[in-house]
C-alpha cells in the first residue's frame, strides 16, 4: 500500500490533539494511501527554535515528510492574517507541500462538537450530566473555547467535589477527545476547518494522490 507521511509544526504538544483531525481528513480523500504521522516535538532539543521559519526548516530536518501541516490558532486575529505569516514562513521551503492549520479562535473550538467523545475522554462514558454544547456551526464566535471545554469535561467527569474536579488532569482529557472521536464530518459546517480541507484537496491533486 502506498504511503503518506506527515509532519504537523505547531506551538506546543496539546496541538497533537489536531493529528487525528488531519489523519481523519487524508484517509477520507486518499483512501488507497497508509497515512503516517509525525508531530514535531522540538522541546528537547538544546536550543529549541523560536521562530516559525527556523522551526520549520528544524522540523523537515528532523522529521521529513510528503506533507507539511503548519498549526497557529487564530486567536484574535484574522484567519488570513495567520495563513498569510504561515505562508511567509514557509518561504525558506518553496518546494515542501505544506497546508496550513488555522482554527477560529482555536482548536479547542474543533473540540466541542461531539458529545460522546467528551464524555469518554472525560472517564465517564455512561454519565447523564447535562453538557448543553454549543452549537457546531456557532464554535468559532464563543469567546473562550478553551474554558468552555476544559468546563464541559469537568461536568462531564461526574464529580461534584470541588477537591476532585481541582485534581482532574483536563489538559490530558482534552487531549484524549479526538482519540475517541469517529468522524469529523461535522467540522465542515465551519469556515476555517473548510478551508483547511480546500487547501489540503488542492495539494492531494497536485501530488496524485487521489489516483
Amino acid at each position: 500500500m502506498k504511503e503518506i507521511c506527515y509532519t504537523l509544526v505547531s506551538d506546543g504538544s496539546s496541538d497533537r490533539a489536531l493529528i487525528p483531525i488531519l489523519s481523519w481528513l487524508l484517509r477520507e480523500h486518499c483512501p488507497d494511501h497508509a497515512i503516517q504521522p509525525e508531530w514535531a516535538d522540538l522541546r528537547r532539543l538544546p536550543r529549541p527554535p523560536k521562530e516559525l521559519p527556523e522551526r520549520i526548516r528544524t522540523s523537515m530536518e528532523l522529521y521529513p515528510c510528503d506533507l507539511l501541516f503548519i498549526h497557529r490558532d487564530a486567536e484574535k486575529s484574522p484567519r488570513e492574517k495567520r495563513v498569510r505569516q504561515i505562508r511567509q514562513a514557509l518561504a525558506i521551503l518553496p518546494s515542501q507541500p505544506a497546508v496550513c492549520v488555522v482554527p477560529v479562535r482555536m482548536q479547542e473550538a474543533w473540540l466541542l462538537f461531539d458529545e460522546t467523545a467528551i464524555r469518554k475522554a472525560a472517564g465517564n462514558p455512561n454519565g447523564a450530566q447535562p453538557l448543553n454544547l454549543p452549537e457546531t456551526r456557532m464554535v468559532e464566535s464563543v469567546p473562550d473555547p478553551k474554558g468552555i471545554l476544559h468546563n464541559l469535561l469537568r461536568s462531564a467527569s461526574g464529580h461534584a467535589s470541588k477537591r476532585r474536579l481541582q485534581r482532574l488532569p483536563i489538559s490530558r482529557f482534552a487531549f484524549q477527545i479526538t482519540e475517541y472521536t469517529a468522524t469529523f464530518a461535522p467540522l465542515r459546517s465551519l469556515a476555517a476547518f473548510s478551508a483547511l480541507e480546500k487547501d489540503l484537496l488542492k495539494v492531494i491533486k497536485t501530488r496524485g494522490w487521489d489516483s
